[in-house]
């Protein structure tokens, strides 16, 4: 006996609702590139993501899930995301699969 079946004998009256499934990134799209590039700051590298015009709250859960899914550290400053380290194609792939225009600058 699986739970379902347990629920269904405490609770005989229920009715199983249907799952929705949403999708996971309802970011909006642009059709400008997002430009990522590469700096040196006190000597570390860094990676920077500009050029996104929708809304500050979007590119906001974006860095999020950029960093949680490089296990890395980063910010969000003045309309760009900062990420610590180079990771200039894993992040362009990563957002060639949401459907972004990534444009590489600076090597």
């Amino acid at each position: 006996m699986d739970l379902k079946d347990q629920l269904k004998n405490l609770f005989p009256a229920h009715e199983e609702e249907p799952i929705l499934k949403v999708e996971k990134s309802n970011i909006w799209l642009q059709d400008a590139p997002i430009i990522c590039k590469y700096e040196k700051r006190k000597g570390k590298p860094i990676t920077i993501l500009e050029g996104y015009t929708g809304a500050t709250s979007d590119f906001k859960i974006l860095a999020k899930e950029i960093k949680t899914k490089l296990s890395v550290g980063g910010s969000f400053k003045d309309d760009k995301i900062i990420i610590q380290g180079d990771f200039r194609d894993t992040i362009m792939k990563m957002l060639k699969d949401k459907g972004f225009k990534v444009k590489r600058v600076g090597g």
